[in-house]
């Protein structure tokens, strides 16, 4: 019997008894779900291995083994799915055990199609919300909750978000582009949570910060043995993605070998774990990220072009803030609220020097350098206000002292020592690049040296 085409969930039933199989698979089907039974703990993990399931519903026994003993190498497969325990010799041990094995139910035999529909629709229910939470946790870290990033009285930008919600629609790739710090992070999860996969999981990869070695295996996933270190079997960020969108930042830096897999995926849907013959196949969105010419590094050698066809189906090149001066003032009051809530200064204000520069200055690191600039101010400012020397950026100058030197008047030849000026040189590439290690990389340094020069300058 064929399952449903549409299936609202997927479930795998783990029973060494035919007739629990049948009318467990019966009675999820009516509620929508598309079933997989198999009879032994070897066949469920294999089918672990196929295919992706939201929930495992698993006997406690399966004639003389364990049910309970195959949780941990199924989580292992596949950490998201929620496994609830039927049996028909239920005990509180028994009980305990599977919880303590990552079961997230547990349900006594006999039961009723209604006990069955509930208990699976709790799991689906937890799992949605464990999700949304952690996409919240991701949204609010990288992110810095830039709902007002969207909000503008930019022409430019305007006509900017006017494509993007056709974009959004469309469950197609899609290729932002757009110089450092101008929230295409921002905007990747704006179309995941305006597009036909909201709710889907929203997985994003900073492709820069992989090792060339595990960048195949952190995308693809692995089998365990497949090279030093793989101790366990792996899934990869394409099946976390499943059913959802796949975000990857700065997909430039992907290697050659990396390339190829992920133009296999986009072209048929289907991939393979390193060390491993076996062809799988997922459903997912992909939205990549660049801040790169894509065509120069084609001409170079460095990325495939017929990658970068496929991957440019859909472009959006995001406005840099420069170009979108009249939104200023409302993302200046925006992020100094969220820095403000972060720090415990709610009583803090920008001078109206402060407002002038902002408005003055080029903003080379887009909303990135802006957003930092302002926490570095909410930090410093020793008073009720924020002035124009708190936030730290160049071409900053009312409100210095007189006869002190402000990191405004820190330039190259001058009277200045040098470690004030390395101080002030590391302050604004940290400010401009999108990770630590990004900026430890443009600096020349090791991540090490850098989180021990930002200690010495006060710039933790």
């Amino acid at each position: 019997m064929e399952t449903p085409q549409h299936a609202s969930f997927s479930a795998l039933v783990v029973d060494d008894d035919p007739g629990v199989r049948q009318s467990l698979r019966l009675c999820l089907e009516a509620d929508g779900g598309r079933v997989l039974g198999v009879g032994a703990s070897l066949a469920a993990l294999e089918a672990l291995e196929r295919g992706r399931f939201d929930v495992i519903l698993l006997d406690l026994w399966l004639g003389s083994e364990s049910g309970l003993d195959a949780i941990p190498d199924m989580l292992r497969r596949q950490p998201g799915a929620a496994i609830i325990v039927i049996t028909a010799f239920a005990t509180f041990d028994s009980a305990v055990d599977a919880m303590k094995r990552g079961a997230k139910d547990y349900l006594p035999k006999p039961f009723t199609p209604e006990q069955v529909r509930l208990a699976v629709r709790r799991a689906l229910e937890g799992q949605q919300l464990e999700r949304q939470l952690r996409d919240a946790e991701v949204r609010l870290r990288e992110a810095g909750a830039d709902d007002d990033f969207f909000e503008t009285e930019s022409p430019t930008f305007w006509n900017v978000m006017k494509q993007a919600a056709r974009v959004a629609a469309a469950d197609v790739p899609v290729l932002l582009r757009g110089e450092s710090g101008t929230g295409k992070n921002v905007m990747a999860r704006w179309l995941w949570q305006h597009g036909p996969r909201a709710s889907g999981p929203f997985v994003s990869v900073n492709c820069p910060s992989l090792s060339r070695e595990l960048m195949t295996s952190t995308l693809f996933g692995h089998k365990r043995g497949a090279f030093t270190g793989a101790t366990n079997d792996a899934a990869g960020k394409v099946q976390e993605a499943e059913g959802g969108v796949l975000f990857l930042d700065e997909v430039g830096d992907l290697t050659l070998e990396a390339q190829a897999g992920l133009l296999r995926f986009l072209n048929d849907r289907t991939y393979e774990r390193v060390g491993e013959a076996k062809e799988r196949h997922a459903d997912v969105r992909l939205v990549a990220a660049t801040n790169r010419g894509l065509e120069d590094d084609v001409k170079a050698g460095r990325f495939r072009e017929d990658l970068l066809f496929r991957l440019n189906v859909l472009s959006l090149v995001m406005t840099p803030l420069r170009e979108r001066r009249e939104d200023l003032s409302a993302l200046s009051a925006h992020y100094l609220a969220r820095a403000k809530v972060r720090q415990n200064r709610s009583d803090l204000l920008l001078s109206s020097g402060a407002e002038r520069a902002i408005r003055g200055y080029g903003w080379p690191g887009n909303l990135r350098e802006l957003r930092n600039a302002i926490e570095r101010g909410v930090i410093l400012s020793p008073g009720p206000s924020i002035e124009p020397e708190d936030l730290g950026v160049p071409a900053i100058t009312e409100g210095a002292s007189a006869g002190t030197t402000s990191p405004a008047e820190i330039t190259i030849g001058g009277d200045v020592s040098l470690d004030a000026l390395e101080r002030e040189h590391i302050a604004r590439v940290i400010a401009r690049s999108t990770t630590l290690e990004a900026a430890a990389k443009l600096l020349g340094i090791d991540s090490t040296t850098l989180q021990r020069k930002r200690k010495r300058y006060g710039l933790a």
